[in-house]
């Protein structure tokens, strides 16, 4: 085996999660080889990380990720302090349901939350959300939670930081190489089989997306998902100035069972809107790149209910790929169970873009050996949503009912 194919630590997958990984990885390894694995080209729009725009938010129903979510705040500012680019853009965030409804329901336990966190915000009743944002439609039967300290990642420009600075520390990347294999040699060490020759190293850390049984299958490894293919679509509006991220926030409409998201101008001349697992199921092989026209009406009726002036000509639909556990958690935990502790997991569940940059640093420390500064003991590999085949499916991000479920599931 050639020494130039032994790597100390090597990250496979170099999306939103992995190039975040590679960056920590190579910031700290200190005269150690650090290398990235990707199966296309960096940047490509074959997964879930790719866009111009993502929401980052606190508003969430459970204490794990809102704190996260404070990690994640200060772990982009140190991303941005050391590249001196500009990744997030304060906009603030709204998130409205209907008064007397489910969603109500989640939308004050979340307000409990943040309280808990010291988190602050407001709530907006009926023609208050009008009165503080008179693009909107003014409406009675409607609560608001607006959240001024949230807003939108620049994903793409994120992204190729994370790649650019991993780079600056001594990473290697190799673009075009799928990895076939992990397998354990005679000496110990981890051996990977990829497109491109065999690689030696200490640790992995897999971020593969809607590919990650592809890779972890070979280590006794198997992540039950649904993998989607979703959509966004931006539309032109004429009105581009009242809906621009420095006029407009990142808009959320939480229904009982649907959640519907927006995100305001930036990037392009288009106000993006989307709905969160709202997609067919398919594979990372036989999802098509064709969006669904209903899915583009659903959007189009929900504007023309909210905010009408946003409305305008289709300026295109992007469709990407989510990856989901049947909890919609993350998966973040080592192969100890199947003799592979050297090799780390992660499965972002079609919403860990915002913690990417939290998260990377965390698989970084969990390859390094270090200690994990929050707690991810609902990311383990064990938990029923992944090993239980009869768990019931629960995807709504606003809805945290998971306790009855996870009953339910050892029942």
């Amino acid at each position: 085996m050639n020494d130039s194919q032994y790597y100390d630590y090597i990250v496979v997958g170099c999306g939103g999660v992995g190039s975040s990984a590679l960056y920590r990885l190579a910031k700290q390894a200190r005269g150690r080889k650090v290398l990235g694995l990707e199966q296309f080209e960096l940047g490509h729009h074959n997964g879930g990380s790719q866009d111009f725009s993502r929401v980052i938010r606190y508003t969430y129903p459970d204490p794990t990720y809102v704190s996260l979510a404070v990690g994640a705040f200060k772990a982009w500012r140190e991303v941005e302090e050391e590249s001196g680019i500009q990744i997030f853009h304060k906009c603030g965030a709204l998130t409205i349901a209907k008064k007397n409804s489910k969603a109500e329901g989640n939308l004050r336990k979340i307000g409990r939350v943040m309280d808990a966190a010291s988190i602050d915000y407001e709530l907006l009743e009926g023609f208050g959300v009008h009165k503080k944002f008179p693009s909107f439609t003014p409406m009675s039967d409607v609560i608001g939670m607006y959240q001024n300290d949230e807003g939108l990642l620049d994903a793409a420009l994120a992204n190729a930081v994370h790649i650019q600075l991993a780079r600056k520390h001594g990473a290697d990347i190799l673009e075009h190489t799928s990895v076939k294999k992990i397998t354990r040699g005679s000496d110990g060490i981890l051996q990977l089989l990829t497109s491109n020759g065999v690689f030696r190293c200490r640790k992995v850390i897999v971020a593969a997306g809607a590919w990650i049984n592809d890779v972890t299958r070979s280590i006794g490894v198997h992540v039950p998902v649904t993998v989607t293919q979703e959509q966004v679509t931006y539309f032109a509006t004429p009105h581009m100035k009242e809906f621009s991220h420095r006029r407009f926030p990142c808009f959320a409409f939480s229904g009982d069972d649907r959640l519907f998201y927006t995100i305001p101008i930036y990037g392009n001349t288009g106000f993006k809107i989307g709905i969160d697992g709202g997609g067919a199921e398919v594979t990372a092989r036989t999802r098509t790149f064709r969006p669904n026209p209903k899915i583009i009406e659903d959007c189009r009726a929900l504007l023309k209910e909210f905010v009408p002036r946003s409305l305008g000509p289709i300026l295109y639909t992007k469709t990407c790929l989510y990856t989901m556990t049947a909890d919609r958690d993350f998966v973040i935990d080592t192969a100890h169970r199947t003799g592979y502790p050297d090799v780390a997991v992660c499965c972002g569940a079609g919403h860990i873009f915002k913690f990417a940059a939290v998260v990377g640093k965390i698989l970084a420390d969990i390859a390094m050996d270090r200690m994990v500064s929050y707690d991810i003991a609902r990311f383990r590999l064990d938990r029923p949503a992944i090993m239980d085949p009869n768990f019931k499916k629960h995807f709504d991000l606003m809805d945290d009912d998971k306790e009855q479920l996870d009953v339910k599931a050892k029942l």
